[in-house]
């Protein structure tokens, strides 16, 4: 379980909600029937004087309590030493075993392991696999490998299936991927904001950098092989929106992006999306919201790689206690973005 202490108020209105985003982080024992609970334990609600939080299962057993039979909170303990077993075993094996044999090797049914690896790790068997094999083309790429060792030796058939795997991921195409950017064209500006000035900068596919006090050599460490070109009429048409986004943040515009992290940074950058404008969400909702409630540290290290601020809303993730928490350019401009989308929000409901 997660170690991080938590607040007894915290816990006990986590439990009133039955917030499944604190499940692993604490048990609820109900010391007037001797159980222990998730905080999304659908039972009945206990009296609050016969409650105690325990951070740690074998704290809430030592103190005699035992598991409760419908929310079944020791299970956690089961769930996290299969999916490391599993995650261990692709690892180590260069081919890719079927669900039921990646099931039957930690004792779970297909159904169920599908689900518990999910949680846990934010993606299907399948697809952490399949992210395992671009991420590790990827690596050979920028290693120096020819374009097709490096699709063989990570473990595609051939070299339709990574293109297909990586489409829609991959910013770059493979060859520049293992040139460090050479042959790609990044426009770029810095234009003036009511936040600062502001650093942008886009591929033919997208917007790849939004940055707060950045200029051209800090874009330049980026993509160090890459041909940087200032202004230019594709970004031209993308400097008015991506404006608009920081001056008046929530409004919905469709700005192509150009991104790429790992399978885990992008499942967290697509939930930070999908917080609508004017509401926060804490580091641990992130984590529970794409299956893995256990990696809440991980999660606020995702939501710190985002590399196109406000377009990617980071902003409006918070810590667990309400305050702002961390910011790349500094709680100034995250307040004042939060600010302005609440501003929003209001006036709309007027």
């Amino acid at each position: 379980m997660n170690s991080e202490a938590i607040d007894d108020e915290r816990a006990w209105r986590a439990v009133r909600e039955r917030d499944g985003a604190y499940d692993g982080r604490f048990v609820t024992g109900v010391l007037s029937t001797g159980i222990y609970c998730r905080p999304s334990c659908s039972a009945r609600h206990p009296r609050r004087e016969n409650v105690r939080f325990f951070t740690a299962i074998e704290d809430a057993e030592a103190a005699g309590l035992r598991a409760c039979l419908r929310c079944r909170p020791n299970d956690v303990s089961r769930e996290e030493v299969a999916v490391r077993q599993a995650l261990e075993w692709l690892g180590e094996i260069e081919r890719s075993p079927s669900l039921a044999e990646l099931a039957a090797r930690v004792e779970y049914s297909p159904t169920h392991f599908q689900k518990v690896f999910k949680r846990a790790v934010g993606l299907s068997p399948a697809a952490y696999v399949r992210a395992r094999r671009i991420e590790r083309a990827g690596s050979l790429l920028s290693e120096g490998e020819r374009v097709t060792d490096a699709i063989f030796e990570a473990g595609f058939g051939a070299a339709s299936r990574f293109y297909e795997a990586s489409n829609g991921r991959l910013g770059m195409t493979p060859s520049a991927w293992r040139n460090g950017g050479l042959g790609v064209i990044v426009h770029w500006a810095v234009v003036s904001t009511s936040l600062g000035d502001m650093l942008v900068a886009a591929t033919e596919k997208g917007v790849c950098r939004v940055s707060f006090g950045e200029g051209r050599d800090d874009l330049a460490s980026r993509f160090p092989r890459a041909t940087l070109v200032e202004g230019g009429e594709a970004l031209a048409a993308l400097l008015a929106d991506v404006v608009g986004a920081v001056e008046q943040p929530g409004r919905s515009r469709a700005i192509p992006l150009d991104v790429r992290g790992t399978a885990f940074q992008e499942a967290v950058w697509r939930e930070l999306q999908r917080i609508p404008p004017g509401e926060t969400r804490t580091y641990a909702q992130i984590a529970a919201a794409v299956g893995s409630p256990g990696a809440v540290r991980a999660a606020g290290s995702a939501n710190g790689a985002n590399t196109v601020a406000v377009l990617i809303p980071c902003h409006r993730v918070i810590r667990s206690d309400g305050s702002l928490g961390g910011y790349a350019y500094g709680d100034r401009i995250k307040r004042e973005l939060l600010e302005r989308e609440r501003a929003d929000c209001e006036r709309k409901a007027e």
